[in-house]
Order: C-alpha cells, then structure tokens, then sequence
C-alpha cells in the first residue's frame, strides 16, 4: 500500500476516534447562587447578618459556567470572605461578606458532588482509549504485513 494511502488512512481512523471518543459539556445552568466551603455547599439567602464570629475560609475559584473543587462560588468573586455566624453552627449556615461590612447568610444543604470525577467516567474513558489505541495498532501492522 502506497504512503499516502496509509497516512489517509491513519488519519481517518484519528477522525473517527475524536467523533467517538466521550465528552462532557462544560456549560452549567445554576438554579441559585452558593459558595462551597469545607465540603460542603451553602445556598445563599438574602438575609443580611451582623453577628459576625470569625473569619473561616473564602472563595477560591469562582466560575459561572463550570464547577469546581475546593471552596468555589458560582456567584462570588475569588478572595471572597466566609464567616462564621455567632450562635449558628457552619453545620447550619455561614455569613457571606458580599461588600466591606455587608455580610449575608448561605445556608448549608448538602455535601458538594462539584468538582468530583465519576469513577464510572473515568473508566469509560480509559476503556474507549484502550480500544482505540487496539484497533489502531491493529490496523498498523496490517498494513504493513501487506506492504511486505
């Protein structure tokens, strides 16, 4: 089989694999504002709070399109400050200093799943790989026990 054939060939094979191979839309559509601290994610309210304790944590990653590990927010910038609220536990809720001085409370719902790989994904994408990578050597040394 002549070079060009091959490398037509190779390079049909890379196409489909791209097609074919998984993919996750990074675009998410929040339905409320939250920031994430230690775990955990806190549902912002519009309360305004000013038994302020201490200074606990703040936004480390801020993205309105994708989710991420760590304290992120989809609403709050990066440097964005949490405190704890004096008598509430942080199981409970956290304040939220939205300006200088100006702090509103985030409610805790949950555990946060952001960020988190699916182990499921991560085998999905290792299995697709592999075949691929099969087929294709495959395909090579066809090739080229038909050239000889």
């Amino acid at each position: 089989m002549k070079k060009k054939q091959v490398l037509l060939l190779a390079l049909t094979f890379t196409l489909l694999a791209a097609m074919f191979s998984p993919s996750k839309t990074s675009a998410t559509s929040w339905a409320y504002s939250f920031v994430v601290w230690d775990g955990y994610i806190y549902e912002m309210t519009d309360e305004f709070v000013t038994d302020i304790d201490q200074e606990i944590g703040q936004v480390t990653k801020y993205s309105d399109m994708e989710t991420y590990a760590g304290n992120f927010s989809n609403t709050y910038k990066k440097g964005t400050k949490y405190f704890s609220i004096k008598g509430i536990s942080t199981d409970e809720a956290i304040a939220v200093e939205i300006k200088k001085g100006k702090y509103k409370k985030a409610i805790r719902t949950g555990e946060y799943q952001g960020g988190k790989r699916d182990p499921l994904d991560l085998a999905m994408y290792g299995g697709v790989s592999i075949i691929i990578l099969l087929v294709g050597i495959s395909i090579f040394v066809t090739l080229r026990r038909k050239t000889k």
